[in-house]
């Protein structure tokens, strides 16, 4: 038996950890979600329902990448001890399709280069995000692990809300805004892209220099990264005989997981396109969003230690079910507005308690191969969420049935949770 630190958490460590969390909204919450990727759907593509397709084809893709490849970028940076550079690396990438998007123009011609860059941001921030994951155990103890992680996710939230506020009062709702950018051929959103680059490089910094590499694993790898999936399949093989909840766990949670990310994913292009909120609206609802899901974090990072991370996930996401089968049945942009703010309080509780009980079940020194791992099952099923959404789009020809779709993920999801067997309350991290 193997826990986290034994002494306390070293406060700075975890502040520094995650900032990386407050910095990466400026992707996550600004481009993917709530403006940028409106921006392509309503006014860079030729109409709402074929960008709205275009995208869900895009993240689809970026999906398979992510499924083929995350594990094994986990497995040798575990190998390696080598987290914090290829944290670094892929931060960096992300940095740089995000700043590329300023050069997308109000044009349809452009869609492409913007769904590309968009796609690619995806794939590289969630490699960082397997190692970013994996340093949650570094940062933790294991009477502190649900807190700490609610923590990151919470700060996630509120780096989007302050991202968000600032964005919205000195980009979109001025006629003229920060250093004279208007609205003309779309160089207002295409500044907050640039904007979006710099907060993520600034705030991701302190992670590099505050918190300690882990030591490496002690495994050698070949040289040859293909070698890497024998070895890999065979680590799969070893799971089935003697980790076999973990690898459940694993199987089951990315049904739920991507239907959390079709929730914000596709939000902001739901509030435009079915409830006909303006862009001024739309960041307006996701600076609440992001404050109701960023206090819902915190809250259920503490009731993840109480009660533990599976009662967590249970609650979330039956009540997630329940609240998005509302919104999709009744019209109204008040009833988006206190619907939407009800979901965001449950997706961020969800997704921390995930990550938590995956850190205090996975094998030691085995942490960002396990959320390579984490990354691939809910990447391998993640054209559930957009195919979901975008096919009952298709099939009933109208926008709002693709909520009804991302509801139906979630419900599978909680259902196929059910069976798996909770982390025993004194195990803190893996057996």
């Amino acid at each position: 038996m193997t826990t986290q630190n034994d002494t306390s958490p070293n406060r700075r460590q975890v502040i520094s950890w995650a900032l990386w969390d407050w910095g990466s909204a400026a992707f996550n919450a600004i481009i993917v979600t709530f403006v940028f990727t409106v921006y392509l759907t309503d006014s860079v593509a030729s109409d709402e329902d074929s960008g709205s397709q275009a995208l869900g084809i895009a993240l689809t893709i970026a999906g398979v990448l992510i499924a083929l490849l995350a594990p094994v970028t986990g497995q040798r940076s575990d190998a390696a001890g080598r987290r914090k550079l290829w944290l670094g690396v892929h931060t960096g990438l992300v940095v740089l399709c995000t700043a590329g998007l300023f050069f997308v123009r109000d044009d349809p011609s452009y869609l492409v280069l913007g769904l590309a860059l968009v796609a690619a941001g995806s794939v590289f921030s969630e490699f960082a995000g397997v190692n970013y994951n994996a340093m949650l155990i570094r940062v933790s103890t294991k009477e502190t692990i649900g807190r700490v992680s609610g923590f990151g996710w919470g700060m996630g939230y509120f780096g989007g809300l302050v991202a968000l506020t600032i964005v919205l009062v000195a980009f979109i709702m001025p006629d003229v805004g920060l250093f004279g950018v208007t609205d003309d051929d779309g160089m207002n959103i295409r500044a907050v892209a640039l904007f979006s680059a710099a907060w993520f490089a600034l705030f991701a910094l302190p992670v590099f220099f505050n918190v300690p590499e882990v030591p490496p694993s002690g495994e050698r790898l070949k040289q040859n990264f293909f070698a890497s999936y024998v070895v890999l399949a065979k680590r799969l093989a070893r799971m089935w005989r003697e980790e076999r909840r973990t690898l459940w766990f694993l199987i089951t949670s990315a049904i739920y997981r991507d239907g959390l990310a079709a929730v914000f994913t596709f939000g902001g292009v739901i509030a435009a396109g079915t409830f006909g909120f303006s862009d001024t609206q739309v960041v307006i609802f996701a600076i609440a969003a992001n404050l109701t899901a960023g206090l819902g974090a915190v809250l259920g990072g503490r009731l993840d230690d109480r009660l533990g991370p599976k009662t967590v996930i249970v609650g979330s996401l039956a009540s997630l079910v329940a609240v998005g089968t509302l919104i999709t049945a009744l019209p109204g942009q008040a009833v988006f507005w206190a619907g939407g703010l009800t979901l965001a309080i449950f997706v961020g509780p969800a997704q921390s308690a995930s990550r938590t009980f995956l850190a205090r079940i996975v094998s030691p020194k085995r942490e960002a191969e396990a959320f390579g791992l984490y990354a691939t099952t809910g990447r391998a099923v993640s054209f559930l969420g957009p195919a979901a959404f975008t096919g009952f789009i298709a099939l009933f020809g109208s926008q709002r049935a693709g909520m009804a779709g991302i509801v139906l993920v979630l419900l599978a999801g909680l259902l196929a949770i059910l069976p798996v067997r909770a982390p025993e309350r004194d195990a803190g991290h893996a057996a």
